[in-house]
């Protein structure tokens, strides 16, 4: 191993994974820093990658998506145990390990295990597990720590009836009741994958929305099938107290209201993972969640020869977009052009229904006051939504009247993650609703819904000139 690289990046996620691996096919001296002995950080680890199999395990096993056929009791297997989620997990978990060590040995990437912390402008000192240290220099640094997991205080965490989200992928068994603090993105997951199992999910927001970033109209519709699922949701529900009170565990409400259950999942929000960074000893400050504040054109901290991508700079903290930033960065780092990313890329809540959205929301364009109609298809009114016995689900579609592009797409329902993808490029491309009436959709397909959007919002739009028939018909 060399002392000196042209690139040092510390975090081997979804960021460092994509810097590494750009930086590898430039030809340059790269090494990735890791606190753990597997490559991946929390996405492959705690986060992405586990959250998403066990949300597959689950819908397999309970054999949710045939219910609407076979009736609510209908199961694929059972009794369905934590082993039963645990062994297609790791089994997931050790095939993308495989293959990030797979890519880093293609591309060249040194990679050390270990704590690094920075003790000069260029220098960083890695400590083992086994207590040996070791200084590195580099000409430019990429931080790419992620998050860790937010523990306040009065939350008496025991690991196994009252856990956080990376303790909770642990579980010996499954609960008959789950209680779960924080509508987030990770608290909306695990609630509604659980609600699936048929487990008695509580679901405690302490306000009064949650969600707040996507589209209330869709919230709306998301709401109102969680709830007819079985989730208990509490909003504007502050906690007054967490007991453990050994066979269960007894949550107090400030208006009044107990809730109880076997098992509570904490997760209420994460923290920026660079409390060991050392980051004073290079300038570098970090915000009251432990973020570091970055140029978002070239990611580049207040030291710009030190960059920061993925989870730790905050907002959108998506794994897609932690990828995209990582080459981004790696590029800049390293003096090579680079494309722009573009404007609009997509949300991907994979609960149970899905949630994905890409551009505004309604509440943006009448912020902004943008003249629009809306195009809105239910699953339902598609062949596809039939044969898959879907029930729920709804495709909706924001329209400029002034100049009839699109600007916002929000899917809830079965694929919504798959389905954005078409919206996605839509929007990049500066497509309008021409775009949808005019072409052709494979059916049947659950795309067809963007056809039906696209027809009810153009039946309800001025005609464009162009559109109208010149001269008259012939007869």
């Amino acid at each position: 191993m060399r002392n000196h690289y042209d690139l040092i990046i510390i975090g081997s996620g979804p960021a460092g994974r994509a810097a590494a691996i750009q930086a590898g096919k430039l030809k340059r001296r790269v090494l990735v820093i890791d606190r753990k002995d597997r490559l991946g950080g929390v996405s492959v680890h705690t986060g992405t990658i586990p959250s998403k199999t066990l949300r597959e395990t689950v819908l397999n096993l309970s054999g949710w998506r045939e219910r609407s056929f076979y009736g609510r009791s209908y199961r694929v297997k059972d009794d369905i145990h934590a082993d039963d989620l645990k062994g297609r997990l790791h089994q997931t978990l050790d095939y993308e390990v495989d293959v990030l060590e797979h890519q880093f040995n293609r591309n060249h990437v040194d990679t050390l295990n270990g704590f690094a912390r920075f003790t000069g402008t260029n220098t960083v000192e890695v400590a083992t597990e086994a207590g040996e240290t070791s200084t590195l220099s580099a000409d430019r640094f990429l931080i790419s720590t992620g998050t860790h997991t937010y523990r306040p205080d009065y939350v008496p965490f025991n690991g196994h009836s009252i856990v956080d989200s990376d303790e909770f992928l642990e579980m010996a068994h499954i609960p008959r009741g789950l209680i779960v603090v924080g509508a987030g993105v990770i608290g909306v997951e695990y609630a509604t994958m659980f609600s699936a199992l048929d487990v008695r999910v509580t679901l405690i927001e302490p306000r009064d929305s949650f969600l707040d970033f996507i589209d209330k109209r869709t919230i709306q519709e998301f709401t109102h099938q969680i709830r007819e699922n079985g989730v208990d949701l509490r909003l504007g529900s502050p906690i007054e107290t967490i007991e453990d009170a050994g066979e269960h565990v007894e949550v107090s409400l400030e208006n009044g209201r107990h809730v109880r259950a076997e098992m509570l999942l904490f997760a209420a929000g994460r923290m920026g993972a660079t409390e060991k960074l050392n980051l004073e000893a290079v300038g570098i400050k970090t915000d009251h969640r432990g973020r570091i504040e970055v140029d978002r054109k070239t990611y580049q901290t207040s030291q710009p020869h030190i960059y920061a991508a993925g989870d730790v700079i905050g907002h959108p903290s998506l794994a897609s977009t932690s990828l995209q930033q990582g080459r981004v960065a790696a590029c800049h780092a390293l003096d090579v052009p680079s494309l722009e990313e573009s404007p609009w890329f997509p949300y991907g809540i994979y609960s149970v229904p899905e949630i994905s959205t890409c551009g505004m929301s309604e509440e943006e364009m009448q912020e902004r006051g943008i003249p629009y109609e809306v195009g809105i298809a239910r699953f339902r009114e598609t062949s596809r939504g039939h044969i898959m016995g879907l029930e729920h689900g709804m495709l909706k579609m924001l329209f400029s009247l002034k100049t009839r592009r699109v600007l916002g797409v929000q899917i809830v329902g079965e694929g919504a993650t798959e389905l954005i993808h078409i919206a996605q490029a839509v929007l990049n491309l500066k497509g309008t609703v021409d775009y949808f009436v005019k072409n052709t959709f494979n059916y049947p397909t659950l795309a067809e819904a963007y056809k039906i959007a696209g027809l009810d919002a153009f039946n309800r739009m001025p005609i464009p000139e162009e559109f109208k028939v010149k001269g008259k018909r012939k007869t």
